[in-house]
């Protein structure tokens, strides 16, 4: 059985933006971090046993999340010159032949987390290659892994316990208590990762911790403070519980059949490439659809 490598398009976007030289497209737009995905899809597909492949991007930044809470992260703060390279590398990633899901009432973790779940079970392993907290709920054993592509590393179930001291099953538990300032919930005041790490460790969810101290079956310094900062601000950690919870129920409709990867279509990239000034791009491909 083959792997299945997801990839997290919006944050290769923004990686390659702050890590990428800039660029002008001809028309003089800022164009590098599109260049910079390009050049790292197609040595991510020369690699050996990436055969299967899906990209997933945030088309808007903004999702159905923002309705449930304001603080929720959006295009503010994102530079302009960034956000005009959103639809511009999607339609890139689609000229290497890679399929895309541009998402924006979900989240392109959402579409990750969806595929991971429905095609776990005819793959050898599924890859998702995003290094973001959020995205480790969704590993299952060794069979569904994180991978950083910075960092070069791996994270399978036993690494989510070691790195967070709670099971995959917690980690929306987790960032509820202690925030996630990537998507802009702040968490529960005073609860931090090594109080919520201990307590979820015990009880794994929220709503199972005793809102009494005292009945604590965990021993944990502040526990009072602890207590009384949960019972008091309960609403908002189950909030952002449920936003830190990726959904598994995008309406996908590739088959993995669909996401092999049979080669760069010769003409729509040559063609792209020509229109962005992508002229040392054009014979990098090795595997062509003609």
């Amino acid at each position: 059985m083959p792997k299945l490598h997801l990839l997290d398009g919006t944050y290769e976007l923004f990686r390659s933006y702050f890590g990428a030289p800039p660029r002008k497209a001809p028309n003089g737009g800022e164009i590098g971090a599109v260049h910079g995905v390009m050049m790292s899809t197609i040595n991510l597909l020369q690699e050996e046993g990436v055969t299967h492949l899906g990209a997933a991007f945030d088309s808007e930044i903004r999702s159905f999340r923002n309705a449930l809470y304001d603080g929720y992260k959006s295009e503010a703060g994102v530079p302009p010159e960034l956000l005009a390279q959103f639809p511009i590398v999607e339609d890139a990633m689609e000229v290497l032949g890679v399929p895309v899901w541009r998402m924006d009432e979900y989240e392109a973790d959402d579409a990750l987390a969806t595929a991971a779940v429905r095609f776990a079970d005819e793959v050898e392993q599924v890859v998702i290659m995003s290094p973001d907290k959020d995205m480790t709920q969704c590993i299952v054993g060794k069979k569904i892994v994180g991978f950083d592509r910075r960092k070069k590393a791996f994270i399978d179930e036993d690494g989510v316990m070691e790195k967070f001291g709670v099971g995959p099953e917690s980690i929306p538990d987790y960032l509820g208590l202690v925030g996630d300032t990537a998507d802009g919930f702040p968490g529960v005041k005073g609860w931090g990762a090594k109080s919520a790490s201990l307590v979820l460790a015990k009880y794994r969810h929220i709503e199972q911790i005793p809102l009494e101290a005292d009945l604590w079956d965990v021993t944990v310094r502040g526990a009072e403070r602890l207590v009384e900062t949960l019972r008091s601000s309960i609403t908002d950690a189950l909030l952002f519980r449920f936003l830190a919870v990726l959904r598994r129920d995008v309406p996908l409709t590739e088959t993995l059949a669909d996401l092999e990867w049979k080669g760069v279509p010769r003409e729509r990239f040559i063609d792209f490439c020509d229109q962005y000034g992508f002229g040392s791009l054009r014979d990098r491909p090795k595997t062509w659809i003609d």
